[in-house]
């Protein structure tokens, strides 16, 4: 199985790769964009926010299927942000639901999802066995990650969040764009957060981005176990 791990900023990308032993080799994509491919992973830095992560997702996947070679699921990958007490600096989260919090609308009697207005949907759930082996092999926590376009900047704007969603353990950019891409491919997707940072007031002293870098490549080096059972490894390496 050929898997397809997205993330925003090149930093994260490396701490993927970082994860295997093999160089990675790189792989044009049509519109600019290259693939870090080692060990069976293809390892996009997409762009920040869920329109950049669904744009550069449809692109590499449909690149794969025209090519004869599709991928067998596709990660959202990096560091984010973790609604306290439940995830922790340093803590490594695995989606159980991936979630768009801030897409809707407002009214009166308070925010409304995309789902209760009629237009879509508003969450992604990812395969439960998949999400319990990538739990298992990595020492992840489950629960919900909610993709916001504009990140969490109050204790106001965080008590919110955890009141309309009390299964969320962080917060990201990317994973709701990722899961629409691979949904409109039938792909599998997964959404991985290191948590570098607690959900809430902007406190850059008190980020651990380095820390959560490296609880990201320890979550890679993991994962091909938790992915044997949905079949073998393929790549370039």
């Amino acid at each position: 199985m050929r898997v397809l791990v997205v993330t925003a900023v090149a930093a994260e990308r490396d701490a993927v790769t970082a994860a295997f032993p093999h160089t990675p080799q790189e792989a044009a994509l049509p519109g600019g964009a290259v693939l870090h491919r080692t060990a069976g992973f293809d390892v996009l830095a997409a762009g920040v926010g869920p329109a950049a992560a669904a744009a550069g997702t449809a692109t590499a996947l449909t690149a794969a299927a025209l090519a004869g070679e599709p991928y067998g699921l596709a990660v959202s990958a990096g560091i984010g942000g973790g609604f306290v007490p439940g995830a922790p600096l340093g803590a490594l989260v695995v989606a159980e639901r991936i979630v768009a919090a801030d897409l809707g609308a407002e009214s009166p009697e308070g925010f409304l999802t995309v789902t209760e207005l009629g237009f879509g949907r508003d969450a992604h759930r990812p395969d439960t066995d998949l999400v319990r082996a990538v739990a298992a092999a990595a020492g992840a926590l489950p629960g919900d990650v909610l993709t916001v376009s504009t990140v969490t900047g109050s204790a106001a704007r965080a008590a919110e969040l955890t009141a309309r969603h009390p299964r969320a353990l962080a917060e990201a950019m990317e994973g709701f764009g990722v899961a629409e891409a691979a949904a409109a491919h039938g792909t599998r997707v997964l959404e991985l957060r290191a948590v570098s940072n607690a959900v809430g007031p902007r406190d850059r002293a008190a980020w651990r981005i380095g820390d959560a870098l490296a609880a990201l490549t320890a979550a890679f080096r993991a994962l091909p176990a938790a992915l044997v059972p949905a079949g073998s490894l393929e790549g370039t390496q």
